[in-house]
Parts: C-alpha cells; sequence; structure tokens
C-alpha cells in the first residue's frame, strides 16, 4: 500500500489514510477528464484547420475539378500513411533485434517448464493428423522376426560341466598343482 502512496504512512490512522487515498484519486480523476476535454478540442481545431467546409458545386466542370481535388489529397494521405506504416515497421523490427541482442549479451537463456504429456503414439497421430486420418502405429508388427540359432562355440561352453572334473588341466603350469599338492 505504501508503496504506491508513499505519503501513506503506517503512523497515521486509517480514517486519514483513506480520506488522504480519496483526495489523490479525485485529483487523479479530474486530470484525466481535463486531459480528455482537452484532447477533442486539439482534435476539432485540427478538422477546421485542415477539412474547410465543402462547397457543393453547381455545374458538371465544378465536380470534376473537386473530384480531381479530392482524389489529389486522397493520393497524399495515402503516401503518408504508407511511409508511416514502412517507419513503424522498421522501429518494431529494430526494438525486437535490439532485445535479441539484449538477451545474447545477458547469456542467460530461460528455459521455459515443459510439462510431461502421456500420449500413446496413436493418440498423437491423431492429434497431429486429425481425427480424419485413422492410422494404427502398431511398433511391434513392423519388426522383423529373427529366430534363435545356437551357435556351436555356446554348445561347448555349456558342456564343459563341472570345474572341478577339469581343475588339473586349468591349474596352469603344465599340471604342477598336483607335484605341489603331494610334495606338501
Amino acid at each position: 500500500m505504501s508503496l504506491f502512496f508513499p505519503l501513506l504512512s503506517k503512523r497515521m490512522s486509517s480514517s486519514k489514510k483513506h480520506s488522504l487515498k480519496s483526495m489523490m484519486l479525485q485529483v487523479a480523476k479530474d486530470l484525466l477528464d481535463a486531459e480528455e476535454i482537452e484532447k477533442k478540442e486539439e482534435r476539432k481545431r485540427y478538422m477546421e484547420d485542415h477539412c474547410p467546409p465543402l462547397s457543393y458545386p453547381i455545374s458538371k466542370q465544378e465536380l470534376q475539378v473537386l473530384c480531381k481535388e479530392l482524389h489529389a489529397k486522397i493520393e497524399n494521405v495515402d503516401e503518408e500513411r504508407y511511409i508511416l506504416e514502412h517507419k513503424a515497421i522498421m522501429v518494431v523490427n529494430e526494438v525486437k533485434d535490439l532485445n535479441i541482442k539484449i538477451v545474447d549479451l545477458k547469456g542467460k537463456f530461460k528455459k521455459p517448464p515443459l510439462k510431461k504429456v502421456r500420449m500413446s503414439a496413436d493418440a498423437m497421430l491423431q492429434a497431429l493428423l486429425g481425427s480424419k486420418h485413422k492410422i494404427s502405429m502398431d511398433l511391434r508388427a513392423n519388426l522383423k522376426q529373427v529366430k534363435k540359432e545356437v551357435k556351436e562355440e555356446d554348445k561347448e561352453l555349456r558342456d564343459v560341466g563341472d570345474w572341478r572334473k577339469n581343475i588339473e588341466d586349468k591349474a596352469g603350469m603344465g599340471g604342477r598343482k598336483k607335484m605341489f599338492e603331494s610334495e606338501a
């Protein structure tokens, strides 16, 4: 509250705050009304200066002259309007470019928080293509079926059997494990 009205502090009573606030609002309203009346008067003055009262022509030649004059004025106004629109578009584009440069200079890019949406592939296609297209996207139907081939090496590895039977072969050092066991 005191941010907008610095005069209103916590020491004032609420009735005093209220009356001060209402007086400030009344002054602001009066200023706005005066500004609106001034704009209307300015508009009226502009129209009187730039648009003289229309005199209706009596003859055909006078009418043609009036039409040519009006046509020339319309062309001038259209040219001015086109130039102003072009300038406005250029200013808007320049502002956009400057905003982009500012963001680049800051180096901070805010990523918008994305919401997770759980949607099946069929529902996603239907949302993208519309309800007219009914395409079923069964990904498993398009997969190639592969038969498992059992390799001979795998069979040998499985058929090795119990590791304790071949302990002497796997003991290393040419079966010297037996020699050490017998001496001890």
